[in-house]
């Protein structure tokens, strides 16, 4: 009994289930492709969806933000439209160009035939500026002549007051007055404009009521004062001046602009 040549009934298939290159093993040991790791093993789910959904928030933020603008926009524009159709003026400020303070535009807006009058009453209204301004240049030359430092305080106070008073009370009411032919503004232009015109009267008169009259450049005042200071006699002799010439310009636009309201009744 010769055993030595038996065949090991194992032995081929411990080949097949150990040998990976045989015939029926060479599929067994390969590793399907889909199963490999794509570029060292990093994919598309490895990006935070955190991420992703801030950029998105923030892209619609960007993108209501721009819609709103663009809705004011269009609303700013559809009000500038109904304006100008409906004919309403906007009092921009636009005098003087370099320090615009006031809205002034005859030339838009006055009717041609009134033009002249406007601009008329425009010189009359710069005229008692500057001759507030002025007034007060004559009284600091009394004041350093040794005429005391309380007429140099009641001249500012005449500017201070009489500039802008002058420009809302009597100015403004008539230019709307001429813009838009109310008679109500001109009633209202004739009652101040007769106040004006006395205090200019007054003030080229400069009687002794108020501090011996020495806070208006008046005729009493330079008489008074060109005995003490031939320099301060000078610019209150001016000063004096300046208040008749604007005294007899207001009478005449006064005149004028009466004329001109008759006219149109």
């Amino acid at each position: 009994m010769n055993r030595h040549h038996d065949s090991n009934p194992f032995e081929e298939e411990e080949e097949e289930a150990v040998n990976p290159f045989s015939k029926g093993g060479g599929a067994a040991g390969r590793v399907p492709a889909a199963s490999r790791p794509v570029g060292f093993g990093k994919t598309n789910d490895d990006i935070p969806l955190d991420t992703m959904n801030d950029s998105s928030k923030k892209q619609r933020e960007v993108a209501d933000w721009e819609a709103d603008l663009r809705r004011r926009e269009m609303d700013i524009k559809q009000r500038e439209e109904a304006i100008t159709k409906s004919g309403v003026q906007t009092d921009d400020k636009n005098w003087p160009q370099f320090f615009p303070i006031i809205h002034h535009d005859i030339a838009n807006e006055i009717p041609i035939h009134a033009q002249k009058l406007q601009y008329l009453a425009f010189a009359s209204w710069l005229g008692i500026v500057l001759c507030l301004m002025f007034n007060i240049i004559a009284v600091i030359v009394c004041w350093i002549e040794g005429g005391g430092v309380k007429i140099f305080f009641l001249a500012t106070i005449y500017a201070m007051l009489g500039c802008p008073l002058s420009y809302v009370l009597w100015y403004r009411p008539l230019y709307r007055a001429m813009r838009t032919d109310s008679a109500l503004k001109f009633g209202w232009f004739f009652l101040v404009y007769l106040i004006h015109i006395g205090f200019c009267i007054f003030a080229a008169i400069a009687p002794p009521i108020v501090f011996n009259g020495k806070s208006l450049a008046g005729v009493l005042a330079a008489i008074n004062v060109i005995s003490g200071s031939l320099l301060t006699g000078i610019f209150y002799f001016i000063g004096f001046g300046l208040f008749c010439l604007e005294s007899l310009l207001s009478l005449w636009v006064l005149q004028k602009i009466y004329l001109y309201f008759r006219g149109n009744k």
